[in-house]
């Protein structure tokens, strides 16, 4: 059922078991290549013409090694071509399907495809852009295999099961491709390309608006494209309608490309429509035109036990509506079952957290107490030394004051017993340096009186000078 038929209760359970619900990223075909995958196309050249950005680009990988390229469209959720190489068979057939965790979630580290119970819950958005499991369940077809996994060895085989090469059949049409694929590829492809690496097959579907569960698209064709590039090139295709599990047509690759979108081409080089060997295509559409005889001839001989189902299928209708009135129930009990697992978890969280929630904090109490304990034993022995250091600091205070103490008191008598002793030098030495000054003085008191004298002198004759000059007239020089 779709989505938006469940109830909120189970959409919530949803949404909590995927928390990843929303659309992923998805990469195009201009962003990225086949790479490794490349060895699974003529001239290592893919096929051209799908250029949709839903259209993804896969090379499958198992065991770390390539083993066919897929080109994937998450639109419809089925594969658009497979391409891989005729290998020896395997005898056991295990089926095994596998997922393409990187088509949901780029970012996560897995690069190759792995079991889909194996991720859950680790890849975002898981089922967004891919078919899963779950999409095939009761929905009345079953995964059929574009790249058959009888036409692979036990590696390749293994790699075939996943659902990134699946797209929706139903059981007899999915038996009819993978024999008509398997009798084609055998008795008529490979006999025909002396090159055995050299044979080239896309097994492809062109998806319609039929869906299963409102998600997987159903094909409305199913086709083979094959190539032999050496050492005489041709190509062929063939092609199955989904309303007739009998019917399988012979056309020339460019018949089967204007089938499908426009501007596709496969292939290239040597298995080009101008470089086909005619001769070998003709031996080859023989080949196919009797394998198709022989399989029309089978189809009337089992005529009779077709006709003898017709009872069983009315039985089959009849029985359906019940069935599907089990399969209701059934899908009731288990969304109850889911619910009350859901709310048995959620009280078992709400319980568990509020058991933590204590742990918690009684282990933060604990750690407080040993961290103020610690602190105080560690604080303890810094006091201790730190008393230590203040008692030696004071005496070593108390000591600096006695010799400061005893040096002031015996600087006294020493200053005096030394000023004493310096007396007689001083008083002694003095006397001549007085004496000195002394006949300095006399002498300079002597100096003092002359030239006092003299200038006294000089003034009296100045002055008397100037008296006769000026009362006493001047006689002439007769007289």
């Amino acid at each position: 059922r779709e989505w938006t038929m469940k109830t909120s209760i189970v959409f919530l359970l949803c949404i909590s078991v995927f928390p990843g619900f929303s659309q992923g990223r998805v990469v195009g075909e201009d962003e990225t290549g086949f790479a490794e995958c490349n060895v699974f196309f003529p001239g290592q050249v893919p096929p051209e013409g799908f250029t949709e950005p839903f259209h993804v680009k896969i090379c499958q990988q198992y065991n770390k090694e390539p083993r066919f390229a897929t080109l994937y469209s998450t639109k419809d959720k089925i594969p658009l071509y497979s391409a891989f190489k005729y290998t020896k068979p395997a005898h056991n057939e295990e089926e095994s399907w596998l997922i393409e965790p990187q088509i949901d979630d780029p970012e996560n580290d897995l690069h190759e495809m792995v079991h889909e119970a194996d991720v859950i819950g680790t890849v975002a958005n898981l089922g967004a852009n891919q078919a899963l499991t779950s999409d095939y369940v009761g929905s009345g077809y079953e995964r059929g295999l574009l790249n058959p996994s009888l036409l692979n060895e036990e590696d390749f085989q293994m790699a075939t099961y996943t659902l990134t090469n699946a797209v929706p059949l139903s059981p007899s049409l999915s038996k009819s491709w993978h024999r008509d694929i398997g009798k084609v590829v055998e008795q008529a492809l490979v006999p025909h390309c002396s090159k055995k690496d050299h044979l080239y097959l896309l097994a492809g579907a062109v998806p319609s608006s039929v869906q299963v569960k409102g998600k997987v698209s159903v094909p409305e064709t199913l086709w083979l494209a094959a190539c032999c590039d050496a050492p005489e090139g041709w190509s062929l295709g063939l092609v199955k309608k989904m309303n007739d599990e009998n019917s399988l047509a012979d056309l020339t690759v460019g018949e089967l490309e204007k089938q499908l979108l426009a501007g596709v081409h496969l292939f290239k080089g040597s298995c080009g429509e101008d470089n086909q060997n005619q001769a070998k295509t003709e031996e080859i559409l023989q080949a196919v035109s009797q394998i198709r005889s022989g399989e029309q001839v089978e189809t009337n001989d089992n005529q009779e036990a077709k006709d003898s189902g017709l009872v069983r299928k009315v039985a089959g209708i009849i029985a359906t509506p019940f069935i599907k009135i089990l399969e209701l129930l059934i899908y009731v009990f288990v969304e109850l079952v889911k619910f009350v697992f859901y709310f048995l978890w959620l009280v078992i969280k709400r319980v568990g957290g509020a058991v933590l929630d204590g742990a918690y904090s009684l282990w933060n109490g604990v750690v407080s107490y040993l961290k103020a304990i610690s602190m105080v034993l560690i604080s303890i022995p810094y006091d201790v030394g730190r008393v230590i250091v203040n008692i030696f600091l004071g005496f070593l205070e108390i000591v600096q004051d006695v010799a400061s103490l005893t040096y002031r008191i015996l600087r006294i008598p020493m200053g005096f017993v030394l000023h004493l002793a310096s007396f007689p030098y001083h008083s002694i030495c003095a006397i001549p340096s007085v004496l000195k000054d002394m006949a300095t003085g006399i002498g300079g008191t002597f100096s003092l009186v002359i030239d006092a004298t003299a200038a006294l002198l000089h003034g009296f004759y100045y002055l008397a000078g100037h008296i006769v000059k000026r009362f006493v007239p001047k006689v002439s020089s007769d007289d």
